[in-house]
């Protein structure tokens, strides 16, 4: 990289950060308000009768939009090392605003049927494709700019747009729901969120047109080392290829995993499993997000100081170590069963209602309660009478909201705050990480995939797999309970966490035995010398790596895990039940050719010994 001197630096450097970080919090905020509205869009996108199916359909639809990240990080990436950082990431950003404005525009099923769901996935796919594109052009515009030693420092501010963007994308949710109401909001205010973004991606268009291209590759420009196939230098040679894996499997995969699990996972927990209502759930989040944020910088500065694995690696050991009791600890604080009701404040009321065009009845059933330490709980039950008796019986409809006490809220606050730390912990410095592994020539493309298929398929999926694993156990323990058997799993609501536990472990093992644990990592001339002025490998040296026989293990764990994914879910693919088979397809076609794949040839690497220091 190039070294500017401080009167060069100082004055420009924020600004350059500050038109990065615009951008990119707008394209953050465009990407998460469909995730934050996945309950509202599950009503008004696909067909009705199912609630559990129309949310993970939606999820699904949601994790459409992370698994095509990577393809966005391929494309763009080669883009952005052919033509530059700038240009390259000013499109991304026109894509993103142009998709998320569409999204707030199409009908709802209840008009245009399957083409609705249908069109929905259509954008979540595009708005996947420029998010693939534009974090690692900003991260690598930012760190192209910034001096030797001060890289975590300043691409943490890059770091905290994906948080800031889920904050602002919750707030904006809160405000235009309380202005309208509850009920306009969810008949067509909740496009409002959709439709406002365009305002914002105009100004950061404008933003970005004024902002100059990196320096690092202007100078490889001008002297001609501008790479002809960047695709073919990150992926098809082994030298950078097996770097690629090692960023993928020792950081980004673990990483991704908390960053979803304590932030996106701990909302639909919250709301879900606890029946928070949905204001308050919301104002939980976004005060843990505004308590946390700073640990983003805070974490990125502390790893030029003392490298950046130990920070990342303690994030992820803390969040394996701690995440059941946390969640625990935010399960029983909003269970009703550990307060006193109020009986006589107990409300039962029954309204019949005719379903126009139809004689069939629609029966609300409005139950409230109260209990000694102000919490209060609504529930909303809507049955259908159909009177074609011959026909479905429709399943009844059920809503619940818990409203929390000052003090419950509290804690939970904390709870999800705690988690907010870990990613801060494994987030904040993970740019420069990458940004330090890779050459500039390639840099753009060869930091995008480990990144996006880290965040995008790993940390993407949480949401959905974890529901997944919950509704499984749920089911289980029902069928038993009928059966009349033992229960199968004693607290199915944490049965989710299982995912993000055993990836983040993984990754934390694969990390520090291959890692190495210094400040500049990489072995290229841009990403640091030693003070002697040898260039410094990224692998750990010493006799534990050096032992080739621990690569049979991660070929034997990626079989293993693909055994177990293709024998667990591949009857479902048949199966009539929506939800079973998106299941299956996601388990089968996308995390287990992914999870195998990278780990035997990760395991075939290792036992090559190619994950050694070379003297």
């Amino acid at each position: 990289m190039l070294r500017q001197s401080p009167q060069e630096h100082t004055s420009s450097l924020f600004t350059v950060i500050s038109a990065s970080s615009v951008g990119t919090l707008i394209e953050w905020y465009d990407f998460y308000i469909y995730g934050s509205l996945a309950t509202i869009i599950a009503g008004e996108f696909f067909p009705k009768g199912n609630p559990t199916a129309a949310l993970l359909a939606t999820l699904a639809t949601f994790a459409a939009g992370f698994i095509v990240r990577p393809f966005g990080a391929l494309f763009f990436g080669r883009l952005g090392d052919l033509v530059g950082r700038k240009y390259t990431f000013l499109v991304t950003l026109v894509i993103m605003g142009g998709s998320t404005f569409l999204i707030g525009c199409i009908p709802g099923y209840a008009k245009i049927g399957m083409v609705a769901p249908f069109l929905m996935l259509l954008l979540r796919l595009l708005q996947g494709l420029a998010l693939g594109g534009e974090y690692g052009g900003a991260a690598t515009y930012v760190a192209e700019h910034a001096p030797e030693g001060r890289r975590g420092y300043f691409t943490s501010w890059i770091q905290t747009t994906a948080t800031l963007g889920l904050f602002l994308s919750l707030g904006v949710i809160v405000l235009v729901r309380q202005s309208l109401g509850v009920e306009t909001f969810n008949a067509w205010g909740w496009r409002v969120p959709f439709l406002i973004s365009i305002l914002l991606v105009v100004v950061s268009i404008f933003i970005r047109l004024r902002m100059s291209e990196s320096p690092a590759f202007l100078k490889i420009k001008k002297e001609g080392k501008i790479s002809k196939n960047p695709l073919k230098e990150s992926f098809g040679k082994k030298e950078n290829f097996k770097v690629v894996l090692l960023a993928l499997l020792g950081a980004t995969m673990g990483q991704g995993v908390v960053w979803y699990t304590g932030q996106f996972y701990a909302q639909s927990f919250i709301e879900n499993a606890c029946n928070v209502e949905f204001v308050q759930s919301r104002t939980i989040i976004i005060w843990a997000l505004g308590l946390g944020t700073g640990g983003f910088v805070l974490f990125g500065a502390l790893s030029d100081k003392i490298g950046r694995k130990g920070i990342m690696l303690t994030g992820m050991l803390l969040a394996i170590l701690s995440y059941r009791t946390i969640y625990e600890k935010m399960y029983q604080t909003t269970n009703l069963k550990n307060k006193t009701e109020i009986v006589e404040k107990t409300t039962v009321k029954t309204v019949r209602n005719l379903v126009v065009g139809t004689a069939d009845s629609l029966y609300v059933t409005t139950i409230t309660k109260a209990f000694t330490d102000g919490t209060t709980y609504n529930e909303i039950q809507k049955t259908t009478i159909l009177a074609d008796k011959t026909a479905p019986t429709p399943q009844v409809e059920i809503k619940k909201a818990t409203t929390l006490n000052n003090s419950d809220e509290w804690t939970l606050i904390w709870l999800i705050l705690i988690q907010v730390l870990y990613v801060t912990m494994v987030y904040g410095p993970i740019a420069a990480f990458l940004v330090e592994l890779f050459p500039t020539h390639i840099r753009y493309t060869s930091m995008s995939l480990p990144y996006h298929i880290g965040n995008g398929v790993f940390g993407g999926l949480v949401p959905f797999i974890a529901t997944a694993l919950v509704a499984t156990a749920k089911t289980a323990n029902e069928t038993a309970e009928k059966a009349g058997q033992a229960l199968p799993y004693d607290k199915p609501y944490l049965e989710g966490l299982w995912y993000p536990i055993i990836i983040a472990t993984v990754s934390l093992v694969i990390g520090a035995l291959y890692l190495r644990s210094s400040i500049a990592t990489a072995n290229r001339p841009e990403g640091g010398f030693l003070p002697n002025g040898k260039k410094r490998s990224p692998f750990r040296g010493g006799s534990l790596v050096q032992l080739r026989s621990l690569g049979i293990i991660w070929i034997l764990l990626g079989l293993y895990a693909g055994y177990e994914l293709f024998s667990r879910y591949a009857g479902n693919l048949g199966s009539e039940k929506m939800d079973d088979k998106i299941q299956a397809i996601v388990f089968i076609f996308v995390l287990l050719p992914i999870i195998v794949g990278s780990l035997v040839r990760f395991g075939l690497y290792a036992l090559s010994g190619e994950y050694e220091e070379k003297p």
